[in-house]
């Protein structure tokens, strides 16, 4: 990480963005101080509502996580003890900080899981994680991690492995909570959709450095970092009238060990400029309420560049079937039936 600088206010649903490896989960453990071994913050500053978190002592910093921030961790299944029922581990993150007594936390479970939406919650609380879906865990994990009123939650991907009906109740559970309690909201994710349903400002991530930042309409809208540009050109769009090829991008994530010089996406940039590759951008406003790192920025760059970049042989081509040529639900099905290869007959033995 290098340079990551953030605000989150009360209320704000913030996403932060990027591929795998690009520090986004860097980010939420450097706020916990929760950071594995061998990596340590070695400077900065993290600052919550005026107390300076790097200095906090072991036992504040303990208070400090789950009262006042609390985080969802990717995979619910890892998360929550195996070998113990639901009911009691929600129990257990109230007691362990101290917020609430312990007559307390019972009686605030169940209405814990009703609000997060957990069908018969009165039973379910009997259960063992194993016995709840994917999407139950999630909820139950949710729950806890609002079970001591804390002013920011960090979700980090809470959407992951999830099918498309329970991603849209999380969604909705997530915004209701944010409008409900107040409660500020980083958001983890690679869901492109979640953040234009569910968010007010996203922050895009690459490399271990904010790339942009701005308000969700207007980075959608108006990319103008090369990198945001191709990770929403690489998101098919379903009300787009016109089918249009999806954008890849070339290459993997810098090394963290051995960086490129200059500008950390050169090497993966269709863009790039001779500067690009001897001096590193620094984060500048490109428009009202919105920062980039580059030296050439979108805008300066022509559609027909653009264009250019989408008819390249390494895009990838979409679906297989035209869907404009069916004319039917019956035409659908039977494009997309694979057709039937008959049995080889069986061969006869061989005789001399």
């Amino acid at each position: 990480m290098d340079g990551v600088n953030l605000e989150i206010y009360p209320g704000e649903t913030v996403a932060v963005v990027g591929e795998s490896g690009c520090g986004k989960t860097m980010t939420a453990f450097s706020v916990l101080r929760l950071v594995p071994p061998p990596g340590r913050v070695v400077s900065g500053s993290i600052t919550f509502r005026d107390r300076e978190v790097l200095e906090m002592d072991d036992e504040e910093i303990r208070d400090f996580r789950g009262n006042e921030v609390a985080m969802i961790f990717q995979d619910p299944m890892s998360s929550l003890n195996p070998v113990t029922k639901v009911g009691p581990q929600i129990e257990e993150a109230m007691t362990a900080h101290k917020r609430f007594s312990i007559t307390e936390a019972a009686q605030r479970v169940v209405p814990l899981l009703k609000q997060v939406r957990v069908p018969a919650a009165e039973e379910r609380i009997k259960d063992y994680p194993h016995q709840f879906s994917g999407g139950m865990r999630q909820r139950a994990m949710i729950a806890m991690g609002l079970s001591n009123e804390p002013a920011l939650l960090i979700a980090d991907e809470p959407t992951t492995a999830l099918d498309v009906t329970v991603q849209a109740q999380v969604i909705q559970l997530l915004r209701q909570l944010n409008q409900d309690l107040g409660t500020a909201i980083m958001l983890i994710t690679h869901n492109m959709a979640l953040v234009a349903s569910i968010c007010t400002r996203v922050i895009v991530m690459y490399a271990g450095r904010v790339v942009e930042e701005g308000p969700v309409n207007q980075i959608f809208q108006s990319p103008q970092h090369p990198y945001t540009w191709s990770l929403l050109q690489s998101v098919p769009r379903v009300d787009a009238e016109i089918a249009e090829r999806l954008v890849s991008i070339k290459g993997l994530p810098p090394d963290m060990a051995r960086m490129p010089p200059g500008c950390k996406f050169h090497p993966r940039c269709r863009f790039r400029v001779d500067k690009c590759l001897e001096e590193e951008p620094t984060l500048d406003q490109v428009a009202p309420n919105q920062v980039a790192r580059c030296w050439v920025l979108m805008k300066n760059v022509p559609k027909e560049a653009r264009e250019e970049l989408k008819q390249e042989g390494d895009v990838v081509a979409g679906a297989a079937v035209d869907l404009k040529e069916v004319s039917s639900d019956i035409d659908l099905a039977r494009a997309l039936t694979p057709k039937p290869v008959a049995p080889k007959r069986a061969r006869r033995p061989w005789k001399s």
